[in-house]
Order: C-alpha cells, then structure tokens, then sequence
C-alpha cells in the first residue's frame, strides 16, 4: 500500500530540514496503532501541532490545543516513538512504479463490490477479477460444486498516455478481449473493508495474471493498493 497526502492541504504552517539540502526528506517507521489512537482525540482540537522530537528516543510528538472554559488552554501531548530509516535502505521506500499493465478500467462503487465480494467468500477462498478495454469487468468464483459470476458493464476506461505521448496502453490490446487475476478474496475484503475515503475516482490495473493494482484518488489524498496474482 502506498498512500501521499499533499502538505498544503493539511498544514497551515510547514517546515522541513531533511539530512541534506539535496535529501530534504526523512523516513521514519511507527505503530499505526499507536498514531490512530493519539489522532483521535484532535478531531474537537483549536489547533494541532506535529515535531519530530528527541526525547527518550525519537518521536513523533502532537500538541493538541483542545477548547477550555476557562481563559487558558488546555494542551495535550501524544508522544509516539518512531524508527528512524538509515540513508542507506531509502530505496526500499520509494513510491512503486506504474506496473505495464494489460487493462485499466474505473471501478463502480467499492460498496456495491465489497458487497458482492462478501457474499462470495462464503464459497470459495479465491476471486478472479477481470476487465477489459471496453468498460466491462468481471467477479468470478470457480468451485467443484458451483460457478458464480457479477457483472459490470459502461464502467469506462481512464485516458493513460504512454511514454511516446500517444494515448492509449503500451500493449496493443483487442477492446472485448479481458485481462485477468485471481487473487486471494480475503486480501481483496482487507482492501474493501478498510476504505474510510469516499474517493472521486476508483480506478483497477490488471497485469493479467500477475498483479492487481487499485488506485483511490481524493481530493487531498492518493491511495495504492497492489494485491498479487496466484498461479
């Protein structure tokens, strides 16, 4: 999973001093756990500060301005310790690569999905997901007792220009023919179920029987999702 959130849409006031002038960045690892439980209580805050701190070790600290009756505020601190990422791994980090996929195709509501796809877990462990270049994509399961299929039609096809700055896909592809991936259904549901954004624009990638690839676009924030294919 690759998530970018943009500053300006978050921060009034924004600094940064990465390790170099030309490496203006910092990696750090954390608990989502322990970042989830501290966010939650600034969703009444006046105002909300974030440092990376050195204390007993370093941390991401939140200074939380919270409403008072009195004349004075009252702050709260989270302290949230954090690993620091040597230089020498960032490229184990790096935003993934667009894959050469076969089929991009815009999804329908994740609801009406995971609803199809919660039902179908009940008889088999696996789904195949396909799509093809004419707005039309598949779920299906394929058990010894039973067959079932859903299917979406005029979904429509995102307009991706290639590197030559031609418009279309780097596979010349027939438009009714379907790329396809049959991925594990529980790992589908994770994805599904853990969705909190309404995004504008949902779109799947199918490297045919490698690799889905969904992207969840909002207005402030990009989401990726890579599930791998199975033989």
């Amino acid at each position: 999973m690759w998530c970018e959130l943009s500053q300006g849409n978050f921060f009034d006031e924004f600094q940064m001093e990465g390790v170099s002038a030309d490496n203006n960045e910092i990696y750090l690892e954390l608990s989502p756990e322990n970042l989830s439980r501290a966010l939650k209580t600034v969703q009444a805050a006046k105002a909300v500060k974030i440092k990376l701190t050195k204390k007993h070790c370093p941390c991401i600290t939140l200074a939380v301005e919270l409403p008072s009756l009195s004349i004075s505020s009252r702050i709260v601190t989270h302290d949230i310790p954090v690993g620091v990422i040597p230089r020498k791994l960032w490229n184990d980090f790096r935003e993934p690569g667009l894959p050469d996929f076969d089929v991009s195709i815009y999804l329908p509501p994740l609801k009406t999905i995971k609803s199809v796809v919660e039902r179908m877990k009940n008889l088999s462990n696996f789904v195949v997901i396909e799509a093809n270049l004419n707005g039309e994509m598949n779920l299906k399961i394929e058990t010894d007792l039973v067959s079932v299929a859903t299917h979406f039609k005029d979904l429509g096809n995102p307009p991706w220009v290639n590197e030559d700055g031609t418009q279309g896909f780097s596979r010349a592809r027939v438009p009714e023919s379907m790329a396809e991936a049959r991925v594990d259904i529980k790992k589908l549901l994770q994805f599904l179920a853990g969705q909190q954004v309404n995004p504008s624009k949902s779109i799947c990638n199918i490297v045919s029987k490698r690799i889905v690839y969904f992207i969840l676009l909002h207005e402030d924030v990009s989401l990726q999702y890579f599930i791998p294919a199975l033989a």
